[in-house]
């Protein structure tokens, strides 16, 4: 049986530890992410603790131009295995599109039901385009 890698920054790049706002986990994530952003789809989920610290950043799934997997049993897989209080997910839209689709909208839900059941807060989900732009589920009123 293989373990669960958790990939830690205890002092994440950006200088910014807490996460308070989308602007803030799109800055920290964008600090993780590789310039391949109108290449392919990735998702990643951040892992914060009660007082919204940063745990830990894990690339979820790489896939390719249109889609890539999000299996809701890695994300808190992970998220309990670091005793993360909530999560941020994140995945790019190579084609530069911000909105979120019908099926990011259904995923995103589905993993926030999932979140309830085990008490990890899904506090956004954002949308990276290549021109590091961004869509807050959040701020949206998506959530």
């Amino acid at each position: 049986l293989q373990e669960i890698s958790i990939d830690y920054h205890p002092t994440p790049t950006t200088g910014c530890n807490k996460v308070m706002s989308s602007a803030q986990g799109f800055e920290l994530l964008r600090s993780n992410w590789p310039d391949d952003l109108y290449v392919r789809e990735r998702f990643y989920a951040l892992y914060l603790n009660r007082g919204n610290k940063v745990l830990g950043v894990s690339l979820i799934s790489v896939g390719g131009m249109s889609a890539t997997i999000a299996d809701v049993r890695l994300i808190f897989a992970t998220g309990l295995k670091c005793l993360a209080s909530s999560i941020i997910l994140a995945h790019n839209h190579p084609s530069g599109r911000k909105q979120a689709s019908a099926s990011d909208i259904a995923l995103t839900k589905k993993i926030t039901e999932a979140g309830k059941i085990l008490d990890i807060l899904v506090m956004d989900h954002l949308i990276v385009t290549p021109e590091y732009d961004y869509f807050s589920f959040a701020d949206e009123g998506l959530l």
